[in-house]
Parts: structure tokens; C-alpha cells; sequence
């Protein structure tokens, strides 16, 4: 997803007038040639394996400079979605370097990438989050708190990697070894029939809500990075009350975590029509068919414009 992004970015912000270098964090600027392939390369079908998520992490945080004097650097545009990309490492290495960039600081980076302690602090500023559960867990335990289906995932993931829907006990058990691949943390949460909702902020406004049509009972890897496998609509069939109070719950998770210029939280609908927040993504996709792009469509922000925006908003933060 992060090649994906970066693929969009590059051409975007160039024909925008900026002069943009393409940097990998572990092999430095991308000749030219390495450049287009990015720019033709898509979202594979199946998340990484953990042999390639391995070896990402043994790079992720090089940031090797041996090519590039990022002193002639005006801003650092982030497109890097989960690991060390977007849990605040990356982030706190470019502020001991004193170079601004696009997203979060490092501290917010890590709370919002951290779904157990987001949680609690949404839960602190009264936006509703489902009941959860770390692992080590045993199904009564789960049966007694939850109840099922639950959903299993890592604690400090994206992209819904290593996601999975336990609908009785013997699935607990698996559930939990498969997102144990992928992070040493794992969550129990209470899963939440009904709609999946989408927030995107910017500049501390929160932009049109939308709506993500899935082909299953969640949205899946799959269904997030194929096209034609989820729809999206924006703004979402909601009523306009609904909307505000939706938003209202994403302002709040946004600036109780203290994210930057911009972020993604994300929400499901139950049969009674209450909002619950499942997280917040700091570093959210940033294709120009992404969930965050397609809202500030909605609101009549283009793609360019909305780069930009999020450019200028890592060289004079947002004051609240």
C-alpha cells in the first residue's frame, strides 16, 4: 500500500510545479529508472507474508541518506502506511533531524498506531469503542465479556493485515496464532454488525462521511486494495444529524490523540443506529482513489490540492 501511495504522490505533487526525490527508507533516493517501476507497481492481492514483513522491519527505520543530502529537503512527504512507517519510529528519527514532514508527531504516531491505548483514550473523551480483550484470552473468557463472533487482530498493524472473524471458539485459538504473525500484541474485540463508516480529517474540519460497501462481514485486505471488490460512497446515505454526530465522535478521537494535518478514523453502524469507533489511522492510503482523498472530492478538494494542503501543514502545523 505504501508503493501504492507513493506511486500517486510522486506524479501528483510534480505536475503541481514541486520538485519531488523518491526516497526508500533502507536503499536511499530511487534512480530513475527504479522510479517508474514504483510508479507502475500496485497493491498485491494477499497481504505480505511474515517472511517479507521480516525483512522490511530489519530496514524500515535505515533512513539511509548516502545519496541524498536531505539538508536541500523542504519537506518529507510520509507514505508509509503500518510498521515502523507510521508508529512514530520513522517520525521521531526525522525530528532528531530536524526535517518537517507530512502526517503526525512521533508520539501521536505511536498512540494512534497502539489500538489498545487509543482505545482508551477514546473511550476517555466519551467517543463509544467496542468492549475488547488483549490476548492471552481463553473463550470463556471471551464468551463471558464479548460474546461472538469477535474480531482478532494485531494491536500495532495496518491495512487490516492478519485481521480475522472468529464466529465461535474453536476459531479463537487460530485467530490468535495468525495475528501473533504479525505482531506480538493481539487484540479481542467485540465485533459490530451492521454499516462501515469512514471519517477523514483535515486541517482540523472533519470532511464528508462515507460509506464503505463491502462484499463480507468486514473489510478485509482484499476488499480494501482490489478494485471492484468494496464500493465507496461520499458522501454516505445518512441522515444529516447522523453525519454531524459521526463527525463530531471523529473530531474528537482526532485531537484526543493529537494527530496532525490530517488522519482517517474509521467506524461501524449497529442495528441501532450507534457509531462505534474502531481506530484511527494516522497515515491513512493516500491513493487518489483512497477513503481520504475520495472525501475531500466530496468536499470539493482535488487530489493536487489536497497534497498540497497536507504539505503546508507539515511546515506550519495546525494551532488549536
Amino acid at each position: 500500500m505504501s508503493v501504492a501511495s507513493a506511486a500517486q504522490i510522486i506524479p501528483a505533487l510534480g505536475a503541481a510545479g514541486h520538485e519531488v526525490v523518491a526516497v526508500d527508507t533502507a536503499t536511499g533516493r530511487l534512480a530513475a529508472a527504479d522510479t517508474r517501476r514504483l510508479l507502475e507497481s500496485g497493491v498485491a492481492p494477499e497481504p505480505p507474508t511474515e517472511r517479507a514483513i521480516a525483512d522490511v522491519r530489519a530496514n524500515a527505520v535505515a533512513l539511509n541518506t548516502s545519496n541524498i543530502d536531505v539538508r536541500d529537503v523542504d519537506v518529507v512527504f510520509v507514505a508509509l502506511h503500518g510498521g515502523a512507517g507510521e508508529d512514530g519510529r520513522l517520525q521521531a528519527m526525522l525530528d532528531l533531524a530536524g526535517l518537517p514532514y507530512t502526517g503526525s508527531s512521533h508520539i501521536a504516531s505511536a498512540a494512534a498506531m497502539d489500538k489498545d491505548l487509543s482505545k482508551r483514550i477514546f473511550r476517555a473523551v466519551l467517543v463509544p469503542t467496542p468492549d475488547w480483550l488483549m490476548a492471552p484470552v481463553s473463550s470463556d473468557q471471551v464468551a463471558r465479556a464479548l460474546g461472538w463472533p469477535v474480531i482478532v487482530k494485531p494491536n500495532k498493524q495496518g491495512s487490516t493485515v492478519g485481521l480475522t472473524l472468529a464466529n465461535s471458539a474453536p476459531d479463537l485459538g487460530p485467530a490468535i496464532e495468525a495475528a501473533g504473525q504479525f505482531d506480538n500484541e493481539v487484540m479481542v474485540e467485540r465485533f459490530i454488525p451492521g454499516r462501515e463508516f469512514t471519517v477523514g480529517i483535515l486541517e482540523d474540519a472533519a470532511l464528508p462521511v462515507g460509506e464503505i460497501i463491502a462484499p463480507r462481514d468486514i473489510f478485509d485486505y482484499e476488499a480494501k486494495y482490489q478494485p471492484r471488490v468494496a464500493r465507496e460512497v461520499f458522501p454516505a446515505d445518512i441522515p444529516a444529524d447522523e453525519a454531524r454526530r459521526i463527525q463530531d465522535h471523529a473530531l474528537r478521537a482526532h485531537r484526543a490523540l493529537k494527530l496532525g494535518t490530517y488522519s482517517r478514523i474509521d467506524f461501524r453502524r449497529d442495528q441501532n443506529g450507534e457509531y462505534w469507533c474502531l481506530e484511527a489511522n494516522a497515515l491513512p492510503g493516500m491513493t487518489a482513489t483512497s477513503l481520504l482523498p475520495q472525501a475531500a472530492r466530496a468536499a470539493g478538494i482535488e487530489f493536487s490540492e489536497l497534497l498540497d494542503r497536507i504539505c503546508r501543514g507539515a511546515v506550519k502545523p495546525i494551532r488549536r
